[in-house]
């Protein structure tokens, strides 16, 4: 049996792990929801302390809070902005909408610890919640957290992984692959120009999250319980923003209307759908690398992924691509992060959004999981596969669909039969052609140079 001690609050008393570093109104949040085990993302609570860090500073900088306290208050921050506190934030995101459980949780957390190192009473409300309400503090927490992550590992992730993609590109310049369209065999491309497809895919989807960036860079801190900055000086919100973004190195500012910012999260949902967006491009990717593995007896068999684990319990030998399948799985999770994060977002009723802690959540999941799967997507697959050249020279030549391009000189319905008759004979277009056709075997193979035939245009001459 633990031990416990006896806390209180304004609802009267109940017992605490006596080692606990919160109170008596996240002891009640940890009763009152054990919904799903799922605790706030731990950028999130790292991101609380550095916004509560930034509060206490502004308000000594306003006169409301005494240098002791404040020293004391941005020391357990620190704690908290370097992970060293996490086993102290218990709550489960199925709670109240507005987050008030874990923001009381931080503020009882820093005031326990911090009135053991003044030597003095620091209070969860009166102090390190000061000029504050959990209706803005949250939503703040919210954006300043999405940028950090986004800043610091999302978008180095996307541009190494296009970096990775064009290098790899490059390098196979030279080899002239099957189109395929509905699956099927179509006009031959280079692995460089299909290569170069997913990298602009990536720098799209890039640019899109980028652009989102500058409304998750605005913050609600300041308009306190409904957006009106009651109980907070009028200077306050800017100066935490300032604050913030001295300790960050991004721009934050104080919101345009903190009266949207509360009752709203459309920057949230605006970001998660270019979330969205890179999941799509990343699954076109991951399940191109797959079709372009699968076999390699029975499958299409143009490249070798990097083998990194057994494939199967039961089949020896086995290798399958584990890389593009945990990518294609992150994408899932996030599409339906993102149809999550939209249902939250609907639900800014009046002055405030009451589905915080699931935006939040879902969110970071999105941008961490997105984040690490595009590195190894980039390391563990792209880098280092290895295109199967015979395979892919051998289907090349017998691809029927090359006769398209001698539309221009014999016309379209020869074309067809020489490609139903290459189709039923199993034989190379070009040997179909020699006999269907008057083109010598010389003009033809000028005619259907695959590697002509990939850089577009117009050339019957075959010059």
């Amino acid at each position: 049996m633990g031990k416990y001690r006896i806390e209180k609050d304004s609802m009267g008393e109940l017992q605490v792990p006596q080692d606990a570093a919160y109170g008596a109104q996240t002891q009640r949040a940890l009763d009152n929801f054990p919904v799903s085990g799922i605790v706030m993302h731990g950028a999130f609570i790292q991101a609380l302390g550095l916004v509560k860090q930034a509060c206490a500073n502004a308000n000594h900088t306003l006169g409301g809070l005494d240098e002791n306290r404040r020293r004391a208050i941005s020391s357990i921050c620190d704690d908290i902005i370097d992970g060293k506190l996490m086993d102290q934030f218990p709550l489960d995101i199925f709670q109240t909408g507005s987050a008030t459980s874990t923001n009381m949780n931080a503020n009882e957390v820093i005031a326990n610890l911090a009135s053991q190192e003044v030597g003095d009473e620091v209070h969860p409300n009166d102090h390190v919640n000061m000029s504050q309400s959990s209706n803005d503090v949250i939503p703040t927490t919210i954006h300043v957290s999405a940028a950090i992550t986004s800043h610091q590992q999302l978008c180095p992730a996307i541009n190494h992984l296009i970096s990775v993609i064009d290098k790899k590109s490059r390098s196979l310049k030279d080899v002239v692959t099957t189109g395929r369209t509905h699956l099927m065999d179509a006009m031959p491309v280079s692995l460089e120009q299909v290569l170069s497809g997913w990298s602009a895919q990536l720098q799209a989807a890039l640019s899109h999250i980028e652009n989102t960036l500058p409304d998750i860079h605005q913050l609600a801190i300041g308009g306190t319980a409904v957006g009106t900055g009651i109980n907070a000086d009028a200077s306050f919100g800017k100066l935490v923003a300032e604050q913030l973004s001295n300790s960050t190195g991004l721009s934050f500012r104080v919101a345009d209307n903190r009266f949207a910012s509360l009752s709203s999260q459309d920057a949230a949902v605006a970001l998660s759908g270019q979330l969205k967006t890179l999941a799509t491009a990343l699954m076109k990717i991951a399940n191109d690398l797959r079709w372009m593995n699968s076999g390699p007896l029975a499958g299409i068999g143009e490249i070798a992924l990097p083998a990194l684990q057994p494939g199967s319990s039961i089949m020896p030998g086995k290798v399958n691509p584990v890389i593009p399948e945990a990518t294609v799985m992150v994408c899932a999770q996030v599409i339906g992060n993102d149809t999550t994060i939209t249902i939250a977002g609907q639900s800014g009723n009046f002055q405030l959004n009451v589905m915080l802690p699931l935006v939040a959540h879902n969110l970071l999941q999105s941008i961490e999981t997105l984040s690490n799967v595009s590195r190894l997507l980039a390391d563990k697959a792209i880098a280092g596969f290895i295109a199967n050249e015979d395979n892919i020279d051998s289907a090349l030549a017998k691809n029927p669909i090359l006769v398209t391009a001698l539309n221009t000189v014999i016309g379209y319905e020869l074309g067809a039969k020489i490609a139903k008759a290459a189709y039923a004979e199993n034989r190379a277009v070009i040997d179909v052609a020699v006999d269907m056709t008057d083109l010598s075997r010389q003009e033809l193979e000028l005619l259907l140079d695959p590697k002509k035939l990939i850089q577009g245009g117009s050339n019957p001459s075959g010059k």
